[in-house]
């Protein structure tokens, strides 16, 4: 739990002016979580740590082990589980691996919109700034014409693909 968490839930009675204060940077904090480079970047001191606690474990478990191998103690000690800490590590990397996936697509997404969609079109907002690589009104419309007769012919496929796919699995169903 954050220390904005704590004192929310600490002081209870906190002034509405208060409670934007204490949730206005919880917000950002959320925002930034669903940012993969900044959480993948949270995640790999995490990640360190668990791979050092997984380390300590086994070099733990080794030597008790041995202990008794050679006799010297007991099986009374208890040490901690391998098989905790190497699931942490384990679901550490999935995170680790989850974030790396999405900030691909999102690069991937990225350069596909620049690569579909590379000039932009002036802005009413600001006329006294001219965009050399902008473009005119008519060409935007134009593109977004084509995406769209792009996108119908891709529906039409697909219909036309899910149509024969259940004629032909009721024409099974018949015989």
């Amino acid at each position: 739990m954050t220390s904005q968490q704590q004192s929310v839930t600490l002081t209870p009675q906190v002034g509405s002016h208060q409670t934007a204060m204490l949730q206005q940077p919880q917000q950002q904090l959320n925002q930034q979580d669903f940012d993969p480079v900044h959480r993948f970047k949270m995640l790999i001191p995490q990640l360190k740590e668990s791979l050092q606690n997984v380390m300590n474990i086994a070099s733990q478990n080794f030597a008790h082990n041995t202990a008794i191998d050679n006799g010297v103690k007991s099986n009374d000690a208890t040490v901690q589980r391998f098989d905790k800490s190497l699931e942490e590590f384990y679901a550490l990397c999935d995170q680790v691996e989850l974030c790396l996936r999405l900030a691909h697509e999102c690069l991937t997404q990225s350069i596909d919109s620049a690569k579909h969609s590379p000039n932009l079109v002036p802005t009413a907002t600001k006329p006294d700034t001219v965009q050399t690589e902008s473009l005119s009104y008519s060409q935007y419309l134009s593109m977004i014409k084509s995406q769209i007769s792009c996108a119908k012919d891709i529906h039409n496929a697909l219909l036309e693909c899910s149509k024969k796919i259940t004629g032909k699995s009721q024409q099974q169903g018949i015989l």
